[in-house]
């Protein structure tokens, strides 16, 4: 198959001739759909086929790139990438002049400006007319966001829901959050919250949609000011568009909506249901929900939950599941994507997202931070990286700091592996929920002062650092898919019980727990069953009966060699009273009480500050450094380094309850967890923890 290369450039609309896509005769347009200023300069997509490379040049590219084919598989495919040594950014965005002082009674309005922008611009896409909604999505209940965003020089600003309060400019405080952890997540930086906007969108193509915005001091006239415009960067129009690698550029600025797992997930960037993508070192920012899309496409559903009313959105998942596999969902025909060293930051609701369109995946060396850190709404489905039904996917070596929540896995997650990621500084780190396993959590650094909500089982937790407190919560009310090994096929449901958990050679820190919610360390699982043998023991005494009997008898934990630390308040992380092997550290000098603690009343937000504050004395800390740096700072002792320890591998693991399926490679190998957080081998007795290379003292360990 003959392989050419097409170049683009965005100074090419002003040559003059052939545009055929050669070097000196480049494409001015990435997409097959022309930018509106060059309606007749032709673009690249239009005549690539697989094996070719589109070859963009250095510019900006203000559209929406919509590759029409895709490549015939893993050597044949169809790349897009950015010339080497240059930049290339597409946008979601138009830039908008002419902004004129608001006067009102004759008389100007500090710093508040308007403009008017004509609907001729959006085409048949206006996001200040799209409202956000969909499924789970819960704030603002007040008053309805649109998916249209302000920027002042690559800044977004908020929207304000009337010219009033654009004018008021009040800061905000503190956004939304979810109901279970007890605190209101405070806005970092309240400064920036007074920037804001209103729009009106008149009626008809002909009409114009009417921008009030607060810029206080600046003259939006004199600054890059946009608007976004379009609804997404780079996104085939229709599924199925294989084999595409997406390489080295930097796109912002897209309207696109709010994605759970019953809608159509859209993103900034995604793969529309699609298989074998590469996704590699772009910069990815600004969409207004989602970063980087895996998900499912509209026609196994699109939002019936909210649209209808008629059935929860549990329900209406339960059915998206069963279209998606009538519908041909299988590793043959979707997923199997690499995403991997792109640069995902400042998106409203996801870094990545994906629900089944994420399975047989590879997410690794991704630097993801300040999502949903706006707080401008709240739903049930935001996160870092937000997956459901990510089968056999790998999450690997990423750095994710600075979230709402780092990493949330819902549904199916079965053969997935997160391994050898640093969590630092996120309001909680990582999330499982309503699921059955088999799926191995190892070698990461959880470093926040929340670490985790585990509202699964079939879970096995190894050679990790907890740094904070975290959350064990069964759910009986909700029974969610199983499948058969390394498949699509459902085999069956289960509601998650609680347990059947595995936590091997791991640290826990002390410190302050969230009241009535969250623990620190194992203890919290005294009295569980230590065995199958023993579980079922204690079930069928209950005999004769069915599904009461389960209820009633919590799951077996398995549960040995973990190390357990001192807190920077001086108490260690309690542990489990049947470990026959652990590493419970000294108890140290107490340290101010953090606030309402001893009371066992929820913290609150200073007290969580008092916390984060103590946690720069505890046995081990994750720091930051000005240039970015994370490195691990941790107090070993010879008891620590000595702790006798064994390599955890598939036959220790076993076999989760339910599912029935082992803890293996993706490939169906078994497994060894033989490496650390940062590659290196373990030794035959292994350090807990993520880190084999500890030395008795104080260990400065750079992470990231």
């Amino acid at each position: 198959m003959t392989q050419r290369t097409l170049h683009v450039s965005a100074a090419a609309a002003s040559h003059v001739g052939a545009h055929n896509g050669g070097a000196d005769t480049p494409f001015a347009t990435i997409s097959r759909q022309r930018a509106p200023r060059f309606p007749t300069v032709p673009a690249a997509p239009a005549v690539a086929q697989p094996g070719d490379t589109i070859l963009v040049h250095e510019g900006v590219y203000r559209e929406q790139v919509s590759p029409a084919l895709g490549g015939l598989n893993e050597f044949n495919r169809i790349t897009y990438t950015v010339a080497d040594g240059e930049h290339a950014v597409i946008k979601g965005s138009e830039v908008v002049t002419d902004w004129r002082p608001l006067e009102i009674d004759g008389k100007p309005v500090p710093g508040v400006w308007h403009v008017s922008v004509p609907n001729a611009l959006f085409g048949n896409f206006n996001p200040f007319a799209k409202p956000l909604r969909g499924d789970w999505l819960e704030r603002p209940n007040d008053w309805t966001m649109s998916l249209g965003e302000v920027y002042l020089d690559g800044t977004s600003m908020y929207e304000a829901p009337s010219v009033d309060a654009v004018i008021a400019a009040e800061p905000r405080t503190f956004g939304y959050g979810p109901d279970w952890v007890s605190v209101t997540e405070p806005i970092d930086d309240p400064s920036k919250t007074i920037w804001q906007w209103h729009a009106q969108v008149g009626e008809g193509a002909n009409s114009a949609t009417e921008i009030w915005a607060n810029f206080h001091d600046v003259n939006p006239n004199e600054h890059l000011t946009e608007i976004n415009v379009r609804e997404t960067c780079f996104y085939p129009e229709r599924t199925g568009v294989n084999y595409l690698t997406v390489r080295g550029f930097e796109m912002a600025q897209a309207a696109c909506g709010w994605a759970p797992p019953t809608g159509d997930q859209k993103g900034l960037l995604g793969t529309h249901w699609s298989k074998g993508w590469i996704i590699e070192n772009n910069d990815i920012h600004d969409a207004f929900c989602s970063g980087i899309s895996l998900g499912k496409d509209c026609s196994t559903g699109d939002n019936e939950a909210s649209r209808f009313g008629r059935k929860p959105g549990y329900q209406i998942q339960q059915e998206v599941v069963f279209r998606a596999i009538r519908n041909g969902w299988s590793k043959e025909t979707v997923g199997g994507h690499i995403v991997r060293g792109n640069h995902i930051h400042d998106c409203g609701q996801n870094g990545i997202v994906g629900h089944m369109g994420c399975a047989f995946s590879l997410i690794e060396d991704n630097h993801i931070h300040n999502i949903a850190t706006k707080h401008e709404f709240f739903g049930h489905e935001i996160g870092g990286i937000k997956f459901h039904a990510a089968i056999d996917t790998i999450i690997c070596h990423n750095h994710i700091h600075d979230c709402a929540l780092g990493t949330w896995l819902d549904w199916e997650m079965q053969g997935t592996r997160i391994t050898r990621n640093i969590y630092h500084d996120n309001w909680r780190d990582f999330m499982i929920e309503v699921t059955s396993g088999p799926c191995l959590i190892d070698n990461n650094v959880f470093g926040s002062f929340y670490s985790l909500d585990n509202v699964a089982q079939g879970t096995a937790f190894v050679h990790n650092l907890f740094c904070g407190t975290a959350q064990p919560r069964p759910v009986l009310n909700r029974s969610t898919p199983y499948h058969l090994p390394h498949s699509t096929a459902v085999a069956g449901y289960a509601c998650v019980y609680g347990g059947d958990d595995r936590f091997y050679q791991n640290m826990f820190v002390g410190g302050p727990e969230f009241s009535k919610v969250t623990h620190r360390g194992t203890a919290y699982a005294d009295g569980v069953p230590t065995s199958e043998a023993e579980y079922m023991a204690r079930v069928h005494v209950n005999d004769p009966g069915d599904v009461e009997m389960f209820e009633q008898v919590p799951q077996p934990m398995y549960i040995n060699g973990n190390a357990y630390l001192r807190g920077g308040d001086g108490t260690v992380a309690p542990s489990f009273a049947g470990e026959q092997t652990k590493y419970v550290a000294p108890a140290g000098a107490v340290a101010r009480q953090v606030r309402s603690v001893a009371a066992r009343e929820p913290v609150g937000v200073e007290g969580i500050r008092d916390a984060i504050a103590q946690a720069a004395q505890s046995q081990a800390r994750i720091t930051t450094e000005p240039d970015g740096s994370v490195w691990l700072d941790l107090d070993a002792d010879d008891a620590l380094l000595s702790l006798p320890t064994i390599v955890i591998d598939s036959e220790l693991l076993g076999t989760p309850r339910i599912v029935t399926e082992p803890f293996v490679n993706p490939d169906g190998t078994a497994l060894a967890v033989d490496t650390d957080l940062t590659g290196a081998a373990r030794s035959a007795t292994p350090m807990p923890g993520p880190v084999e290379s500890l030395t008795t003292g104080h260990n400065h360990i750079r992470l990231a």
